[in-house]
C-alpha cells in the first residue's frame, strides 16, 4: 500500500536523512559572503525572495508551496510562483526539508529558467537555520541546495539545546522597546543559535531569526527587521494563508495573526518524536534524501520529488488562484486578493 503523509517512515529512512542532513551541514557557510551584505545600506541589495508552503486544515498531503520575488528596498513583488504540491511522509520532527524543500527548490529553478534576473539575491525561509536539533533546518537546507544566501525567519521558539519559552525568556521579550530590538538566543551549550527579534514598534511577539546559509546572524536580523512593515517580513505575509483560502473557497477569513481554515503547517499530522518540546520543525518527506541532494555540481539540478502537482502560496498574489484551483479541482475566485 502506498505511503501516506499520516504513516511513520520505516528506521532505515530516517537513518538516511540523518546522515544526508550530516553530508549537507558540512556545506553550510555562516558568515557574509556578498558585496551587498557588508554594506550598512545593503546597498547593491535589489530583489529579496521568500518561500513557503501552506496546509489546509484538515489535509495532511495538499499543500500550496510559493516563491514570491520582491524589489528592495521598496518591497513590491517582482515575480510569484505559487503551486499545489502533493505530500507523501508524515510529521516527523527535525526533518521537515525533506517535506518541503524539493518543491522550493523547483521552484527556484523553474524562476531560473524562466525569468533568470529576477533571481533572489537572498531568500527568507518561513522556518530554522541552524537553530534546530542538529544544526540543519529546512533554511539551511534550502540555501545549499540552491547556493542562494538564506535566513530562517520562525514565528515560535524552537526548544533547543535547552532553549525555552518559559518565564526568563518572556521577561527578555519585555525588555524589547522597539522595532529592531533583539536579544541572542544562546543554548546551553554556550552556542548562540539565533536571535529573538522584535521586528515592528507596534509587534509584541519576537520572530526568531537563525543564519541559514551564506549570511551572518547580524546581517539575517537586520535584512529581516527592514523587510518588515508588521510583524512578519514581507516576503513571508499572512496574506499567503488569505490567498490559499480564496483559491479553495474555505469559508471565512482567518483573523490576522491566527492559523484559521489555513496553516503553515498542520499541527495534526502526527505525533512529535524528539524530546524536545515546544514549536518544532514538523518533518516529513516527498521522497528519499535523494531528491533534497545532489552530488558534486549545479546545485540546482537536484531531481524533482516523484510526487508533485500544481501549487501556490506565500506572498501577495493573483496568477496563481488558477493553478492551485486547477490542482485541487476547486472552481477559481471570482475576484482576487
Amino acid at each position: 500500500m502506498a505511503q501516506t503523509a499520516a504513516d511513520r517512515p520505516p528506521k532505515e529512512t530516517l537513518s538516511l536523512w540523518t546522515r544526508e542532513q550530516a553530508r549537507l551541514k558540512a556545506r553550510v557557510v555562516d558568515r557574509d559572503t556578498e558585496a551587498w551584505q557588508r554594506d550598512p545600506a545593503f546597498s547593491g541589495l535589489q530583489r529579496v525572495g521568500g518561500v513557503d508552503v501552506s496546509f489546509v486544515k484538515g489535509d495532511s498531503a495538499s499543500a500550496c508551496a510559493s516563491l514570491v520575488v520582491l524589489s528592495y528596498p521598496e518591497l513590491k513583488v517582482v515575480y510569484e510562483e505559487s503551486r499545489m504540491v502533493s505530500l507523501t511522509a508524515p510529521y516527523v520532527s527535525g526533518f521537515l526539508a525533506f517535506r518541503e524543500v524539493p518543491f522550493l527548490v523547483d521552484a527556484v529553478r523553474r524562476l531560473q529558467a524562466k525569468e533568470p534576473g529576477l533571481m533572489p539575491q537572498v531568500i527568507l525561509v518561513d522556518g530554522n537555520g541552524v537553530l534546530h536539533h542538529r544544526g540543519f533546518g529546512v533554511a539551511c537546507h534550502l540555501g545549499v541546495l540552491t547556493g542562494l544566501p538564506c535566513i530562517g525567519v520562525a514565528k515560535k521558539l524552537l526548544h533547543v539545546d535547552g532553549l525555552k519559552n518559559n518565564a526568563l525568556h518572556k521577561e527578555k521579550i519585555q525588555l524589547l522597546q522597539a522595532g529592531g530590538d533583539s536579544f541572542p538566543l544562546t543554548g546551553s551549550s554556550g552556542t548562540v543559535l539565533g536571535m529573538a527579534l522584535r521586528s515592528h514598534d507596534h509587534s509584541t511577539k519576537p520572530l526568531y531569526i537563525s543564519v541559514g546559509h551564506k549570511t551572518g546572524l547580524q546581517t539575517a536580523v537586520r535584512l529581516t527587521h527592514r523587510c518588515c512593515r508588521f510583524r512578519i517580513p514581507e516576503p513571508a505575509d499572512i496574506r499567503s494563508r488569505e490567498h490559499v483560502r480564496k483559491t479553495l473557497e474555505l469559508p471565512g477569513p482567518p483573523a490576522l495573526g491566527r492559523e484559521s481554515v489555513v496553516t503553515r503547517r498542520q499541527k495534526t499530522q502526527g505525533p512529535k518524536t524528539g524530546p524536545e518540546g515546544g514549536s518544532e520543525e514538523p518533518t516529513s518527506a516527498a521522497g528519499p534524501p535523494a531528491h533534497c541532494s545532489q552530488g558534486p555540481g549545479t546545485d540546482l539540478e537536484a531531481p524533482k520529488p516523484a510526487s508533485q502537482a500544481a501549487g501556490q502560496g506565500w506572498l501577495p498574489s493573483g496568477a496563481g488562484h488558477r493553478e492551485c484551483a486547477k490542482a485541487t479541482g476547486h472552481p477559481t475566485p471570482a475576484s482576487g486578493p
